[in-house]
């Protein structure tokens, strides 16, 4: 491999001369051999650094034109636009496993986007610090990138997928009208429920998510950059924090602000933290979902067997003709997952330290993580599992029939301690709820059918 020669304030570096990256990149890249091509710092980020990179040199080029030219404007988001579509990717290699703070990630994007744009202009026209950096501190633009990728996975990925199942929910709840089958609580048998209200339970679960996602975007839509090193907005001009934010929301048509406490955004996480305890919120119901719908597909002779589900592929490598709800047991993983990452990312948002958090990295990897993996979940089980989803009428009736829990019907009639002998009797003596009230002489056959209709029980 060929190399050329870089240098920093602590001298001089080899770095692999195809590659657009400079010395403090390269030292992170050789300092931190820690999950290298497992753990590298998310895409999102990477694709929130062109953005806000470009944004800043806008915001620049309006306050100091002197410094912030109009040709340097133009290489610069040229470059932005090629980290922004991913086409730069190779050349962001770090770790999340870095400092805390993300330096070493703004300056790979410092110096990626110097070179690259320098290669546009033909000439030495761009300083990774002066430029790339002007106005700013890795101190606040890694928690605005985190803030601009949080935003975008919650908009642009969960919450469409979220609205994906809730449509197939809609449809499944229309298609199944009118079929009553048994309720159950405590795993145990309880009163009727038609299957469309079953289902709705599950949309509207995912109807409060989205609602509580969506609770917390005002504040991620809040930017640090401005705030620079501490918070006080040292070496960036008056007025910077309010254009850069101005400029992002046109990059991005979300409507970014800036945060108005700069010394709060470098030191706190809460808002990532409420925002993935919607995430949280969401797990918990996916969990809830395909929990229920594993157990009411259990069987298919010997378990509860009142829906049928796809049947994607063999269940078993020694058992001939087995088929399992795989879809199920991936979104129940991924919600362990979740619950698992929100854990880390509470630890890592409580280690602010005086003005800077520097457990950064580790936090929006954590995020980034329970998104796609609750988007991509969402929608494989929506895909290859939810709309399939046919009701087993007969089984549901049969279900319905043999409930001992129907005798709560008669409590009106006989009071619920005569309701309770019944039931007792039917099921000791293995007979119909019918023949075990005639029988203990609490009504008469005729007057049990004439108050006895399970399917207006719901």
């Amino acid at each position: 491999m060929e190399y050329r020669i870089e240098h920093d304030s602590m001298g001089e570096v080899k770095v692999p001369a195809h590659k657009y990256w400079g010395a403090q990149t390269q030292r992170s890249h050789e300092n931190f051999p820690i999950g290298v091509g497992l753990e590298t710092m998310p895409r999102e980020i990477t694709h929130a650094f062109g953005i806000l990179k470009k944004a800043a040199a806008i915001a620049n080029h309006s306050l100091r034109p002197e410094k912030m030219t109009a040709e340097k404007l133009a290489v610069i988001s040229a470059a932005c636009d090629e980290v922004i579509s991913g086409k730069l990717n190779d050349h962001f290699p770090l770790v999340v496993w870095q400092t805390g703070s993300g330096t070493q990630s703004n300056m790979n994007a410092n110096e990626v986007i110097a070179a690259r744009g320098n290669e546009l202009a033909g000439k030495k026209l761009l300083h990774p610090n002066d430029d790339i950096n002007m106005s700013q501190s890795s101190n606040d633009t890694f928690p605005t990138a985190m803030h601009i990728a949080a935003v975008a996975a919650l908009e642009d990925k969960v919450i469409p997928a979220v609205d994906r199942l809730i449509a197939t929910f809609l449809r499944l709840e229309e298609e199944n009208k009118g079929i009553v089958k048994s309720g159950r609580t405590h795993l145990q048998d309880a009163t009727p429920i038609a299957f469309s209200q079953e289902i709705s339970g599950w949309r509207s679960s995912l109807e409060k998510d989205k609602a509580l996602i969506r609770l917390s975007l005002p504040e991620l839509k809040k930017l640090a950059l401005g705030g620079t090193a501490v918070g006080t907005g040292l070496n960036a001009p008056k007025g910077f924090d309010a254009a850069v934010a101005r400029a992002v929301s046109d990059l991005t048509g979300k409507d970014f602000v800036t945060e108005e406490n700069k010394f709060h955004a470098l030191t706190s996480k809460d808002e990532l933290v409420f925002a993935h305890g919607a995430l949280k919120a969401l797990a918990a119901d996916m969990m809830k979902i395909a929990n229920d719908v594993r157990w009411l597909a259990s069987g298919p002779r010997d378990g509860l067997g009142e829906i049928f589900i796809p049947e994607n592929e063999p269940g078993s490598s020694i058992m001939p003709g087995k088929v399992n709800p795989t879809q199920c047991e991936a979104v129940t993983m991924v919600s362990v997952q979740v619950m698992g990452n929100d854990a880390a990312i509470g630890f890592a948002a409580s280690q602010g330290n005086f003005q800077l958090n520097v457990f950064m990295p580790v936090l929006i990897y954590n995020f980034l993580q329970s998104a796609r993996l609750l988007a991509e979940s969402m929608d494989s089980f929506n895909h290859s599992c939810a709309s399939g989803i046919r009701a087993n009428r007969e089984k549901m009736e049969h279900n319905l029939h043999n409930s001992l829990m129907l005798v709560t019907a008669l409590n009106p009639y006989i009071g619920y301690e005569n309701a309770a002998k019944t039931a007792k009797k039917a099921y000791k003596e293995n007979i119909s709820l019918k023949e075990a009230c005639v029988a203990l002489g609490f009504l008469t056959a005729e007057r049990f059918d004439e108050v006895f209709h399970p399917e207006q029980m719901i």
